[in-house]
């Protein structure tokens, strides 16, 4: 397929993260772009200030006539769109080029030397740093969030160098082609897609065999390539860690040199691991270690990923898009880290029924951390419910004495009545839509 003879771009479910991204990029690029999506999103509404045009109704009279020219016209789709969608349908009855999101992005990054991040936690994070720290470079980022110092999910360079989020939703990150890849967790997860763990072990591993030039590992990942670790040996180890004023300070050993005073304000260890993943590949790209020093020092962080929505000596509202056990831990540890002796009250949405039941006991582990959890019903996204598989449910398995079923309708006062010191929203689904309420009744009851 030839992109450049593309004239229009048409996007099925063109609101989610990682496709509104190729859809700003197409757009950018004199595309004309237009596309579907159920609801009316801020990434929706910024689409619509650059001038694609955007319907929330699924019908094929919704289509706009420039699109039905069959041999210019490209369709993306993602996966979590369903198989009866009425458009989609009618793209791929009628003979159109319709391709996953996933296929595009290996066509538009093929021909560049690719850099890509993969990873079942960190991934985000890790290709919105690397992107930060290589847009000196010129190169073009496609991110599974918004980078706080763009304010957007696409870094826009030139079309030689390109960074990329490698998603394993869908095996989609084996479409890719990666000249640099790293790999930063494998924990089980989107066993809907994948049926057991093993079989999701086995697709990072097609991944890295897919890596043309140098594969980069948390060290203690069954893969082979260089590894990177925070206070053990590795081939990239960061060191001397403290913490001065609210940001981490600490040293890098690299295979060939030592750089030190690095800062980086983002909380966590998990974070300083993917600081250090970032560093270790755009070190072996060959940006030198004191541009690689500024652009950590100067990262802001990704939109829902510990993003401070309040921060004042009477409350504290962090906002996280944390869905996976493993995740929430993180979540916990850091917001213990810097605030140590504060109460802190987590609201979580569930996100998906079968990776609520999947890992039903690591959540509630997971959510016990915290000195209190008021639980949202589970965000059933692409899924229909799973016979007893609810929040009720998840809820009976915390060992937690202060926790609650809440309606989103209630949530808020809810989390008032409580006066916690620190709030945490975390979660994957349209919890995100909550925290501008919570936010702004929070700083009514304490008069910011």
């Amino acid at each position: 397929m030839n992109l450049k003879t593309i004239h229009s771009v048409y996007f099925i479910g063109i609101g989610g993260i990682g496709m509104s991204a190729i859809a700003r990029y197409f757009s950018v690029n004199g595309k004309v772009v237009a596309g579907y999506d159920k609801t009316p999103s801020p990434i929706t509404k910024s689409l619509e200030e650059i001038g694609v045009e955007i319907h929330f109704e699924d019908a094929v009279k919704n289509i706009p006539i420039s699109f039905l020219n069959k041999e210019e016209t490209l369709v993306v789709f993602t996966p979590a769109v369903p198989k009866n969608h009425q458009e989609l349908n009618y793209f791929i009855n009628n003979g159109y080029t319709v391709l996953k999101r996933a296929e595009v992005l290996g066509e538009i990054t093929k021909n560049t030397f690719s850099l890509a991040v993969a990873g079942t936690h960190g991934k985000t994070t890790t290709s919105s740093i690397l992107g930060h720290i290589m847009q000196p470079e010129k190169a073009t980022s496609f991110l599974g969030g918004i980078a706080e110092n763009y304010n957007s999910n696409l870094i826009l360079g030139e079309d030689k160098i390109s960074v990329v989020e490698a998603d394993e939703f869908d095996r989609s990150f084996l479409k890719l082609s990666p000249n640099i890849a790293c790999v930063t967790s494998m924990d089980a997860d989107h066993l809907d897609i994948y049926g057991e763990n093993e079989q999701l072990q086995q697709s990072f591993v097609e991944f890295a065999n897919k890596v043309s030039d140098t594969l980069i590992v948390a060290k203690g990942l069954p893969l082979k390539g260089l590894t990177y670790a925070v206070n053990e040996e590795a081939d990239y180890k960061a060191y001397n860690v403290k913490i001065d004023a609210g940001k981490y300070v600490f040293d890098v050993q690299t295979p060939t040199s030592i750089i030190t005073n690095i800062e980086f304000s983002l909380p966590g260890n998990h974070n300083m691991m993917n600081a250090l993943a970032a560093l270790a590949m755009a070190d072996v790209y060959g940006v030198s270690l004191e541009i690689i020093k500024e652009q950590l020092r100067t990262f802001k962080g990704v939109q829902r990923r510990f993003s401070y929505k309040l921060k004042t000596d009477d409350v504290v509202l962090i906002d996280d898009y944390a869905h996976h056990p493993t995740e929430i831990k993180a979540v916990a540890q850091s917001v213990r880290e810097m605030y140590p002796s504060e109460r802190v009250l987590a609201v979580f949405q569930p996100h998906l029924f079968s990776r609520t039941r999947d890992f039903a006991d690591d959540f509630a582990v997971a959510l016990s951390l915290f000195d209190e959890v008021l639980l949202l019903d589970i965000y059933p996204a692409r899924e229909l419910p799973i016979e007893g598989v609810t929040s009720g449910w998840l809820l009976s398995k915390m060992n937690l004495e202060n926790k609650k079923l809440v309606s989103k309708e209630k949530l808020s006062n809810e989390v008032l009545k409580s006066e916690p010191k620190i709030v945490v929203m975390i979660g994957a689904g349209d919890i995100g839509l909550l925290v501008e309420e919570i936010k702004d009744n929070l700083k009514g009851k304490y008069k910011i």
